[in-house]
């Protein structure tokens, strides 16, 4: 017997962007299950269009997967397969995932995702090939509810489809900037502030150093060019709001300032800069093999 798929979204206010989400697994899923985090637009409304058993609930933009978790409790198939609003499922891939289904000894799939981000399909760094465990059978897998940015664990053998979903992600600097502060810093904050970790005051130029150097040098970020640059100084921006917001809430602005501050400040950015040169020399090693001695002499002197 061919093995039965539920479709399982949470959504909220997402009437410009779901009704494609559901489009896109008519054709695979034997059931949708709609969980509706209280939207105030047409969601819901689209939502029952297509056929889908809608769910409304509390939204909890601070823990998101709550309602996912409580989809996959309504689900009725063998297998679940989560998705986001803003995320397609191409033909390609929905035949390989009803051939996946079949097989016996593995309980979920990983699923990469093609991330368009601004107008633009990012290949490098943390957004390709973007893996995401979002196909298991049910009863298998579930989100462990203590972290935004967390996957779905899944109790058995795990492997990897090979057609990726498309994600429509961040398509404004708004959109970025909004759920930077409003979901992911504040999720990340609350949950280093459990974990009893502390800060310094050179963490506030460690940390975005840290991410832009490895975003963009060490994860090639740098070949999607302007695009590149943005996100991987985005992302340096991310770890800048999170030190503030440790700052503020667990420390409560507390004057961490040292003794001789403009002095540990020059040191700080003087192991940025040389943190810097031993990152560009390295990429450009292999960007240019014909130079390789010249960027490895460079990188060693640097």
């Amino acid at each position: 017997m061919t093995p039965k798929i539920s479709t399982v979204v949470s959504a909220y206010n997402e009437e410009e962007k779901i009704e494609e989400c559901l489009k896109s697994v008519e054709n695979l899923a034997d059931e949708i299950i709609f969980v509706d985090n209280t939207s105030h637009d047409k969601t819901i409304e689209i939502a029952k269009r297509h056929k889908a058993k809608v769910f409304i609930r509390p939204n909890d933009p601070v823990m998101l997967n709550k309602n996912k978790n409580y989809g996959f409790s309504k689900a009725a198939g063998d297998w679940i397969l989560s998705l986001d609003a803003d995320e397609r499922i191409t033909p390609v891939l929905a035949k390989e995932i009803k051939a996946a289904v079949k097989q016996k000894n593995i309980k979920g799939f990983e699923i990469p995702r093609k991330n368009i981000i601004f107008n633009k399909w990012i290949q490098h760094s943390i957004w390709w090939p973007d893996y995401n465990l979002r196909l298991f059978q049910k009863n298998s897998g579930r989100f462990p509810e203590k972290h935004v940015h967390e996957k779905i664990e899944v109790s058995g053998k795990v492997a990897k489809l090979e057609n990726p979903m498309t994600h429509y992600n961040y398509q404004t600097i708004s959109q970025f900037l909004r759920k930077l502060d409003t979901i992911y810093t504040e999720s990340e904050t609350e949950n280093f502030i459990k974990k009893g970790d502390q800060i310094h005051w050179y963490d506030a130029i460690r940390w975005p150093a840290s991410d832009f150097l490895k975003t963009f040098f060490l994860e090639r970020g740098y070949k999607d060019g302007l695009h590149g640059l943005v996100l991987s100084l985005f992302q340096a921006f991310y770890s800048l709001v999170f030190f503030a917001k440790v700052w503020e809430k667990k420390e409560k602005f507390k004057d961490l300032t040292p003794d001789n501050f403009l002095r540990e400040v020059s040191k700080e950015f003087a192991k940025v800069i040389k943190d810097s040169k031993y990152w560009f020399n390295t990429v450009m090693i292999d960007e240019l093999p014909a130079k390789k001695l010249y960027y490895k002499i460079r990188r060693k002197i640097s």
